[in-house]
């Protein structure tokens, strides 16, 4: 029986990102928009660019990506598999003894009261704590000098 891959394999999976365009309206993007498929590795290396003690919607993210690679639209689907992938692999790195300074800071994109959140094996009071430890404001929109 093959071994389960934990939430770490599924974040080193070599998934390109790439963009399709819709034939019909999807998840309330329309017909004909190019939309970007990112992959688990990018949207974590979205994230580590976003600063201590502030914090990007998901939305925001999603904008972001589609500009940075020439589409339309992120889609909401696979980001938000892709967050809770970011989410759950950083917090086993947590548990294997890296410190949260050698982590992504995924709750700066996970609202602790979020759907994402309450599916998560950890909880909502983790993300809840580093938001407070952070004082993380309550900024939302683009980042500034986001590079890679």
């Amino acid at each position: 029986m093959a071994k389960k891959k934990t939430w770490l394999d599924k974040l080193k999976e070599t998934k390109q990102p790439h963009i399709v365009k819709l034939e019909k309206a999807f998840a309330g993007i329309p017909a004909g928009s190019r939309l970007f498929i990112p992959s688990p590795k990018l949207i974590d290396e979205y994230i580590q660019h976003i600063g201590y003690g502030k914090r990007i919607d998901s939305k925001a993210m999603r904008n972001d990506l589609a500009l940075e690679h020439n589409a339309d639209y992120t889609c909401p689907v696979t980001t938000g598999i892709f967050l809770r992938i970011v989410a759950e692999a950083n917090f086993e790195k947590l548990q294997q003894g890296k410190s949260l300074e050698e982590i992504t800071p995924f709750w700066r994109v996970v609202e602790p009261n979020s759907t994402l959140s309450k599916k998560l094996t950890f909880g909502q009071e983790f993300i809840a704590d580093q938001r407070e430890a952070e004082k993380i404001n309550d900024y939302i929109g683009r980042q500034e000098n986001h590079s890679h």
